[in-house]
């Protein structure tokens, strides 16, 4: 006879799925909210800046895009010292909310035409907001799935991270696609339909707000190894080391991760030529691949280690870069296209799959949130946030391939140090 699976350990793995859900549906509409903006600036950028350019308008938008990103240290030094002082879960409720304010503000903003220069300005204040709630969120939802994880499967659990950060692109793409298609006109989408997404996005806010004020706090924040314990800024410069080893592992994911996923739908519009339908369409699907890959690079890190997977991103990343942004630009047949994007996506699910359960076996209880959040938030303000900008830039002053010698050159930084770190399922933190 099979021996019975016991109860206490069928209530534990229920206690972690509904914790994990719960955390991980926040996740996915705090990215929703962040992704609707970059998703929907090729309609909403003539209504905020009237030039007659369209590479013009999304530079503008694409930099109000990077202006977001500056509040995230912000956003990742208040979030990530809430969630080491007053918990996980009340860090990310509250982060939540701050999102749902900022999408509103975006949905309600009369045009330029109505109010002038307001317009931007209020553009402007609503990203700010929302980088500062996105700030917070990666460093708090990393720690909080990284300790609801299990030490055997710590790496698949934490990619759904990324999941569900893959799942708020998907939202906005699928948002996008059915308004295309099937229920409004380019002109009506231009017009008014573009504020939609942003309304829903405020709505699924509070939805997600709702599911966090449910879930439970972490056993390891409550744990009496954590009391008396104090954390803060002070105690995160004890770990130079970690600090700047989160930094390195983000450069060269960060940037390839915002060029493959965030940028690529403008590229097949403004560079490859191709319709917004067909490049929000190829855009939703290698996405919808990228997600399902997560959780198999997941359990492939929780059998090798984190170490070879990062190793493999940098590698290839470094190769392959040039290649597949060349092959893409010049290429008409739309299934060649989407064979590149999928190449490209699989190479950077070697860092984004795990780069979470990474960061934060790095850093004790007391400073995990702050560790992983603040120096990932600084890397991504300065990277991440500008990729998309720099690649416009580039192609508006006529060296568009200069951008891919760019990503190229910051994957080739972090590969050095995946090289000389160690791997940290073996030398994981968290059991401390």
């Amino acid at each position: 006879m099979e021996k019975a699976v016991p109860k206490d350990e069928i209530k534990d793995v229920e206690y972690r799925l509904k914790s994990i859900f719960g955390g991980s549906v926040g996740n996915l509409v705090e990215w929703y909210d962040w992704y609707t903006y970059s998703a929907f600036a090729l309609y909403f950028s003539p209504a905020f800046f009237p030039n007659s350019n369209p590479t013009a308008q999304l530079l503008n938008t694409a930099g109000i895009f990077a202006v977001g990103f500056l509040m995230r240290p912000i956003g990742g030094w208040l979030f990530g010292s809430i969630a080491d002082k007053l918990g996980r879960k009340r860090s990310m409720t509250l982060s939540v909310l701050i999102m749902a304010i900022g999408s509103l503000i975006i949905g309600l903003t009369p045009g330029y035409k109505r109010i002038g220069i307001a317009a931007p300005l209020l553009l402007v204040i609503a990203r700010l907001i929302q980088g500062l709630s996105t700030g917070g969120e990666y460093g708090t939802s990393a720690t909080y799935l990284s300790e609801m994880a299990t030490k055997k499967h710590r790496g698949f659990y934490s990619s759904f991270q990324y999941v569900t950060l893959i799942g708020g692109q998907l939202l906005a793409l699928g948002i996008q696609l059915i308004l295309q298609n099937w229920l409004l006109s380019p002109e009506e989408l231009h017009a008014w339909g573009w504020r939609i997404p942003f309304f829903i996005g405020a709505a699924l806010s509070f939805f997600a707000l709702y599911l966090r004020r449910h879930i439970d706090e972490t056993a390891v924040f409550k744990s009496k190894n954590t009391e008396g314990k104090k954390g803060g800024m002070a105690v995160l410069l004890k770990y130079p080391k970690e600090v700047f080893t989160v930094v390195g592992l983000t450069l060269g994911g960060t940037i390839a991760f915002y060029t493959f996923s965030t940028y690529m739908q403008k590229f097949l519009v403004n560079t490859v030529q191709l319709s917004k339908e067909t490049s929000t369409t190829l855009s939703f699907v290698s996405l919808l691949v990228f997600a399902i890959m997560q959780p198999l690079f997941g359990l492939l890190s929780d059998k090798i280690g984190r170490k070879p997977l990062l190793i493999g991103f940098g590698i290839l990343g470094t190769l392959c870069t040039y290649p597949i942004l060349t092959g893409v630009a010049s290429e008409t047949n739309t299934t060649i296209i989407f064979l590149l994007m999928i190449g490209a996506l699989i190479i950077v699910s070697g860092y984004t799959s795990i780069n979470a359960v990474v960061k934060a076996e790095l850093f004790p209880a007391e400073i995990r949130a702050l560790g992983v959040g603040l120096p990932y938030a600084l890397t991504v303000a300065v990277f991440g946030g500008t990729a998309e900008y720099f690649a416009l830039w580039f192609k508006n002053i006529g060296h568009e391939t200069y951008f891919y010698w760019y990503v190229t050159g910051c994957i080739l930084i972090s590969l050095i140090l995946y090289t000389t770190m160690k791997d940290t399922k073996h030398h994981s933190k968290i059991e401390d």
